[in-house]
C-alpha cells in the first residue's frame, strides 16, 4: 500500500516532468515525519555520501568518523595504503568502536577489548580461545563501499550501488576544468552550521539565483549575473559565472589566480554540494545532513593548496561563514515556518525559455529525483 504522505491529495496541483509547467513539490514532503523517515531508507541508504578528504588520512592507522543518519562509520587507512570504510560498531556485543578522528595501531573495543586491524579482521577477543567452535572469521568489521573523487571520499551503504564515478560521469571533467591542481588540495578548516530547516528547503535554495538579487547583494557583485547559467544531468547539476571585470568586489578582493573564470558550484544528489571561488586554488563543499524534519546540520568542507587559508582564501572562507550562508540560513528557516502554514501548500516554478539565472529548472530536477526515489505519483 503506498504512504498516505505520498498518495495525491485533493488540493495538490500537478508536478509535471515539464518544468515550466509544473508546480512545486506539497508542503507536507518537507514537514512530515513519515516523508523524513521513507527518506533515510528510499535515499540516504542508497546512495553516495561525502565523508571527508583523502588528506585527512594520511598516515597508516589514521581514522575519521561519520554517520548517514544513525549509521555511524568510520574511514582508515590500513598498514597496506588502502583506505577503508567499516560500520562503526564492535562484532561482539555492538558498541561503537572509535570517536572523532585519530591514529591507533589496532582498534580496540572500549568495552570488552576486541580487537581488530584496519582490514577490518578480529585480531584479538579475550577468553575466546577457551570458546569451542569460536572463529575469528566469524566476527570481522562490516566493510562499507567506498570511492575517492577529486580527492573526496564518498561512501555507499549499499553493496550493489552503482559506482560514484559511473552514476556522475561527467562531473570529474567539469570539476578539472574549474580547479585543474585539485589534487593538490588537501582539507583546511570545518564550518559547521545548525539550521532549523528541512535539509530539502537547502538544496532547493542553493539550486536557484533567483534569489540572489534580493538576497545576496554582495555575490552577485563577486560574479557576472548576466552569465549565470544552470545545467542539469543525471544525477547532478553544475551553475558557473563569469568573473567580474574587477577583482575588488563587496564579497571578498582576490588577484587573478588559477581559477580566473569565475565561480562554479556543482550540486551532487542527494545533499551535498562542491563550490569553487575566483582566485586562489581553493574548493570546498557544503553537505546538508537531515537530523530531523525541520532541522539540518551543515558542513561546509575548504580544499586549498597544502591545507593553508591564505589571506585571499581566509577572507573568502570568512565571507562565506558570516554572510552567505547567514543569508541563506535566514531564509531557509523562513521558509520552512512558511511549509506549517494553512495558507500553503505548493508555488509555481519559474522556469524561463532561457533558461537564465533566473530560471528555477535545476530545482525541479532536485524535487523529481526526490519523488522518484520515494515512489510519489502525484500527476
Amino acid at each position: 500500500m503506498q504512504s498516505s504522505v505520498l498518495e495525491k491529495r485533493k488540493n495538490d496541483a500537478p508536478f509535471r516532468a515539464d518544468p515550466a509547467a509544473s508546480f512545486t513539490m506539497p508542503a507536507r514532503f518537507y514537514t512530515s515525519t513519515e516523508t523524513y523517515e521513507l527518506e533515510k531508507e528510499a535515499i540516504f541508504y542508497r546512495t553516495w555520501h561525502y565523508a571527508g578528504h583523502a588528506s585527512q588520512v594520511t598516515g597508516q592507522g589514521s581514522y575519521f568518523t561519520t554517520a548517514i543518519h544513525e549509521q555511524n562509520i568510520f574511514v582508515a587507512r590500513g598498514r597496506d595504503g588502502e583506505l577503508r570504510a567499516f560500520y562503526n560498531v564492535c562484532a561482539h556485543r555492538g558498541h561503537e568502536l572509535v570517536h572523532g578522528t585519530g591514529k591507533k595501531n589496532v582498534i580496540t573495543c572500549p568495552y570488552h577489548a576486541w580487537a581488530f586491524d584496519f582490514e577490518g579482521n578480529l585480531v584479538s577477543a579475550r577468553n575466546s580461545e577457551n570458546v569451542a567452535g569460536f572463529n575469528k572469521c566469524d566476527f570481522a568489521l562490516k566493510q562499507v563501499r567506498l570511492e575517492v573523487f577529486c580527492g573526496m571520499i564518498m561512501v555507499n551503504l549499499d553493496p550493489d550501488a552503482v559506482s560514484f564515478a559511473q552514476q556522475f560521469k561527467g562531473l570529474e571533467d567539469e570539476i578539472r576544468h574549474y580547479m585543474p591542481s585539485v589534487d593538490t588540495l588537501a582539507f583546511a578548516q570545518r564550518d559547521t552550521f545548525d539550521v532549523a530547516s528541512n535539509w530539502k528547503i537547502l538544496v532547493d535554495n542553493f539550486l536557484e539565483c533567483y534569489h540572489c538579487a534580493p538576497a545576496h547583494k554582495d555575490f552577485v557583485d563577486l560574479v557576472d549575473m548576466n552569465s549565470y547559467r544552470t545545467i542539469t544531468h543525471k544525477r547532478y547539476s553544475s551553475q558557473c559565472a563569469a568573473a567580474p571585470r574587477t577583482t575588488t568586489s563587496n564579497a571578498y578582493s582576490f588577484e587573478p589566480g588559477e581559477v580566473d573564470f569565475g565561480y562554479a558550484g556543482f550540486f551532487v544528489w542527494p545533499n551535498f554540494t562542491i563550490w569553487i571561488y575566483p582566485g586562489e586554488a581553493n574548493l570546498s563543499v557544503l553537505q546538508m545532513n537531515p537530523k530531523d524534519p525541520a532541522r539540518t546540520i551543515e558542513y561546509q568542507d575548504w580544499f586549498t593548496p597544502g591545507g593553508v587559508l591564505t589571506p585571499q582564501l581566509k577572507e573568502a572562507a570568512d565571507y562565506q561563514k558570516n554572510v552567505l550562508q547567514p543569508e541563506d540560513i535566514g531564509l531557509c528557516e523562513s521558509v520552512q515556518r512558511g511549509l506549517n502554514s494553512r495558507g500553503y501548500n505548493q508555488g509555481r516554478f519559474i522556469v524561463d525559455h532561457g533558461k537564465t539565472e533566473l530560471s528555477e529548472h535545476a530545482v525541479h530536477h532536485f524535487q523529481s529525483m526526490v519523488m522518484e526515489a520515494l515512489g510519489a505519483e502525484l500527476e
